[in-house]
């Protein structure tokens, strides 16, 4: 097929030139190499496309058949040569893009939301899951993921890091001691975000050897359904900041041993390793790091 198709592209090249001398000049081929591509051609369609003179050439009707779809080809190629050149500055497609539930609250959203204005052309599908999706199998372009990354195969790069607060209710803190100690807050009731993963160490900012590793007694797949947990009175949780920073200001939860400085979650994107070095995915990731980075 491929053959084929180079033979149909040197055969409406010498149509449009009138001799193989001059289509042979123009592909930078000798005239013999395009006598014997569209000899080949002919063979293998089995009709004669040119008639051949010493003066010039003429086309037999099923040539004239040839040529209409030859230049339909052509057209479609150059088309699609075009739009991927001009992708550097007009950018076209489509991009499916996997986030945390969490993150519908999040400056992210806001800056998915300029790339849409600044590129009226590109599709966006945004999928918010606290389920992680599988690039490859679900055919998402991009996924945006908080927590620590294991080893794979796809692509990453580091965005940002999102501050977390130890949080609970007023409710739950009254049947605990007013000035807990570290070792008391570590047997509470801890509640975790699976997706993001255990919450590692946590330190404190003054005595950074000082730290503990909470065991957990509810683990749940849902930001939304912990922050109902924690109001609840259920126990205590380490939340990313922009999504308590309300309920602490409004009182209806309380910042738990605030000195307590926990390790900060990274937020990543990630996307398939045969994704195009200057392409929609790489275009859109680096306009999200340029965004959270100023």
């Amino acid at each position: 097929m491929l053959n084929q198709l180079r033979q149909i592209a040197v055969f409406s090249k010498t149509v449009e030139h009138g001799s193989f001398r001059k289509a042979a000049k123009a592909l930078h081929l000798s005239p013999s190499v395009v006598s014997h591509h569209i000899s080949k051609l002919e063979e293998e369609l089995g009709v004669a496309l040119l008639y051949r003179s010493t003066r010039k050439l003429s086309l037999t009707s099923d040539g004239e058949t040839l040529l209409v779809s030859a230049h339909a080809m052509i057209a479609a190629a150059e088309e699609f040569f075009s739009t991927a050149t001009n992708q550097s500055t007009k950018l076209i497609g489509e991009l499916t893009i996997a986030l945390p539930a969490v993150m519908q609250q999040s400056e992210v959203v806001n800056h998915i939301g300029s790339f849409a204005k600044r590129h009226p052309n590109v599709n966006l599908q945004l999928d918010f899951s606290d389920n992680q999706r599988d690039l490859i199998h679900d055919g998402v372009d991009i996924a945006i993921r908080m927590g620590w990354l294991k080893d794979s195969g796809l692509k990453a790069r580091k965005l940002f890091s999102v501050d977390r607060y130890v949080v609970a209710s007023k409710e739950y803190l009254q049947s605990k001691t007013k000035n807990p100690t570290l070792d008391e807050v570590e047997k509470w009731d801890w509640i975790e975000l699976s997706p993001v993963g255990q919450m590692k160490l946590f330190t404190f900012s003054d005595d950074p050897k000082r730290a503990f590793r909470p065991t957990t007694k509810i683990r749940v797949n849902s930001a939304q359904a912990i922050s109902q947990l924690i109001l609840n009175g259920n126990g205590l949780c380490a939340l990313p900041k922009f999504l308590v920073e309300d309920a602490l200001r409004s009182g209806d939860i309380i910042h738990v041993l605030p000195e307590l400085k926990i390790e900060p979650v990274g937020v990543y994107a990630i996307w398939p390793p045969n994704a195009p070095k200057g392409g929609l995915t790489n275009r859109f990731v680096e306009h999200l790091k340029e965004k959270l980075s100023s």
